[in-house]
């Protein structure tokens, strides 16, 4: 008896030295978020220091940008997504290479999202211009794809 409650305390301990070691984790990696808050999901956490996931945008640059008429394009994503977990380390290297802007909307932290622009599904990539949509795609997109949504939309 003697020893299970020594191996049950093992464990305790062992589970409680690797929470404490995920919290440091994670308070280091919150440090100047571009979210503005340290309350986000575990897998945006996971995310913070992802190279294909720096252009995060807040619900409110988003609607600001749209609605002051500039040529915009949003790409919303969620990280517990897997067609996004696919198409964003293709995406985004195209769009730097390509020189496109694409403002990153990460609907698991901002859920307002899926209504206010009638998201369906992630991922979805939206170009907007004069504050009004014009284009968009989803789901999963080969290179080839994005490159001809670049130039037939974006840069046109």
């Amino acid at each position: 008896m003697k020893k299970m409650i020594a191996i049950a305390a093992v464990v305790v301990v062992i589970f409680g030295l690797i929470i404490f070691l995920t919290n440091q984790s994670n308070s280091k990696k919150l440090a100047n978020n571009p979210y503005g808050t340290n309350n986000l999901e575990q897998p945006t956490i996971d995310q913070l220091d992802d190279e294909n996931y720096q252009n995060i945008a807040l619900p409110d640059e988003v609607n600001e940008k749209i609605t002051s008429g500039e040529p915009t394009t949003v790409y919303f994503f969620s990280p517990t997504c897997p067609h996004c977990q696919v198409t964003t380390p293709v995406l985004m290297p195209v769009a730097e290479d390509m020189d496109v802007d694409v403002l990153q909307y990460n609907l698991l932290e901002f859920e307002q999202g899926w209504q206010d622009y009638a998201i369906e599904g992630t991922p979805t990539l939206v170009h907007y211009e004069d504050g009004k949509e014009v284009a968009r795609w989803a789901g999963a997109q080969p290179k080839e794809n994005i490159e001809k949504f670049f130039n037939e939309v974006v840069l046109k």
